[in-house]
């Protein structure tokens, strides 16, 4: 005798293809934000917060170790400080000479070092780019053993043509030139490169036509390579003129802002109330001041630039 069994029916499975769709749409639109989540952070924790915490320890002063409110009298503090205008008035000069003279130098540089006259371009462009590996330390310390004034390469050399000592670190003038010649010898060679580049984008065809309409030398430079070079101008200006503010490290090897503060800069001078005088308040001030500033020329420069570029 057989018997029949009966079985009950089994449930479909579930079309997990539909309900995982708007899961794995969701993924998608966050996957993005997780990679950046890291950078991000790191971001906020290391730039953003410091930047933060700087401004409001510009509106502190400790006073026997104890931090005080005092609002914006660090800013005003600064409006009647002579080492900080002495400061501010060295920075501009080294901005209006130095400045002017390194983005000239490094143009023509970078029209000898595109010109097909030269043999061997590739050589003479590493060479001439290589010593900018060098850190600033380090060829800050070379700079002031080369130009000391008993025992330095330079004044030994010009000595042998009959030239006494120069007082190349120890007396203000001498001591802005050879400031000068430092920031000249490292950073030239830098914006050469960038408009080097600039240069090699420059179509050929301009100059092509400039030769057969007899135009020479200096009116291809002027109608064709410097039209050309407007960006790269803009952008080595902009760029020269923030470092140029922030300068720090080749003045402080050198001199340390001497002598009598001839090369007492913004930088040095931030750096001196921070860390030597641990007046943090102040420091911190003179750096949103100085922002303000880089900010302000940055402008200017965008305007009067920046539509021709």
């Amino acid at each position: 005798m057989t018997t029949s069994v009966s079985v009950a029916p089994t449930a479909r499975p579930a079309d997990t293809g539909r309900e995982s769709r708007p899961a794995r749409l969701n993924g998608r639109r966050l996957a993005p934000y997780l990679f950046v989540l890291p950078a991000a952070v790191l971001f906020a924790a290391f730039k953003l917060y410091p930047v933060g915490w700087s401004f409001v320890l510009s509106l502190f002063k400790t006073v026997q170790g104890v931090d005080r409110f005092v609002g914006a009298d660090n800013y005003a503090r600064l409006m009647d400080d002579p080492l900080f205008w002495t400061a501010l008035k060295n920075t501009a000069v080294i901005l209006v000479i130095q400045v002017p003279v390194m983005l000239a130098l490094a143009t023509a540089l970078a029209v000898a070092l595109n010109s097909t006259l030269v043999r061997a371009r590739s050589v003479f462009r590493l060479g001439f780019f290589m010593p900018m590996v060098t850190g600033l330390v380090a060829y800050g310390v070379i700079f002031s053993v080369l130009l000391n004034e008993r025992y330095g390469l330079v004044n030994w050399l010009l000595s042998l043509v009959g030239i006494g000592e120069v007082p190349w670190l120890t007396d203000p003038l001498w001591a802005k030139l050879s400031l000068g010649i430092l920031l000249t010898w490292h950073y030239t060679r830098y914006n050469a490169v960038i408009l080097l580049a600039r240069l090699q984008t420059i179509p050929k065809e301009l100059y092509d036509a400039a030769a057969v309409d007899g135009a020479g030398a200096g009116k291809v430079f002027r109608h064709v390579t410097l039209p050309g070079l407007r960006p790269a101008i803009l952008l080595t200006t902009v760029l020269s003129t923030i470092g140029t503010l922030q300068i720090f490290d080749e003045p402080y090897i050198l001199t340390r802002g001497g002598p009598d503060n001839a090369t007492l800069t913004i930088g040095v001078y931030l750096y001196q109330n921070a860390f030597m005088y641990f007046d943090f308040g102040y420091a911190s001030a003179i750096a949103y001041v100085l922002a303000l500033l880089i900010g302000v020329l940055g402008l200017i420069q965008f305007r009067v630039l920046g539509d021709k570029a």
